[in-house]
């Protein structure tokens, strides 16, 4: 992808309506890596690149409220059992030789947490993916981020979809849904969806006390 190409791209992504997405076929990598470098690190949008199918999404905020409030559940449980977990946001997850490249709604190191300290670029060449991404399915998307995913070697999937949140345990290079959490043995998608309504209900605080409450109760057992 030229320059030239690359603006074309970043002109229609400036004028791209929330809730909408442009897809674009035969992208080469070295294409689908400029465009990126092109956006830059602030941009709102979502790249995905599928071998050669490349999908830019531009979320509705309907889309990123749920992720707020898991994304702040997962720091309750951080503070509360006084682990490290590692967030990394909307990061870029690409690994050229599985042609692969997603962007999650949230990823979050747990286990691996403490091999990523310091580091400033994440390359899935050497480094481990997150140990969980959190994937928001509002509306449908013409590719199988699953299958990204399956390629990237994410361990872990919490969907959002209909504002209800479901595990996905990677398995034999599929994804088979779960009641627990991977990352987390005592945690179940029910009890999560609970604290995810009264975060949506009551706000992130009050649903990040109760949940760090309930969690405080299953340790004390």
């Amino acid at each position: 992808m030229s320059v030239a190409i690359a603006s074309e791209y970043t002109e229609a992504i400036a004028h791209l309506p929330r809730g909408a997405k442009l897809v674009a076929e035969d992208v080469r990598w070295d294409e689908y890596e400029q465009l990126l470098s092109e956006l830059g690190p602030s941009y709102s949008v979502r790249v995905f690149y599928d071998q050669g199918r490349m999908e830019i999404v531009s979320p509705k905020p309907i889309h990123e409220r749920p992720i707020e409030i898991l994304h702040r559940l997962v720091i309750a449980i951080s503070d509360q059992l006084e682990i490290d977990i590692e967030s990394l946001g909307s990061t870029t997850l690409k690994k050229q030789m599985r042609e692969a490249g997603a962007e999650p709604d949230a990823s979050f190191y747990v286990q691996n947490a403490a091999i990523i300290h310091g580091h400033l670029d994440l390359d899935l060449a050497h480094d481990p993916p997150p140990d969980i991404v959190i994937e928001s399915d509002h509306t449908s998307s013409s590719l199988d981020k699953f299958d990204i995913y399956a390629r990237l070697g994410v361990p872990e999937i919490w969907r959002v979809f209909s504002q209800q949140v479901s595990f996905w345990l990677l398995s034999n290079d599929a994804y088979v849904e779960a009641e627990h959490s991977r990352s987390f043995s005592f945690l179940t998608a029910q009890v999560l969806n609970k604290y995810l309504e009264l975060g949506l209900m009551s706000g992130e605080r009050n649903a990040a006390k109760a949940f760090r409450d309930w969690i405080k109760a299953q340790t004390n057992l």
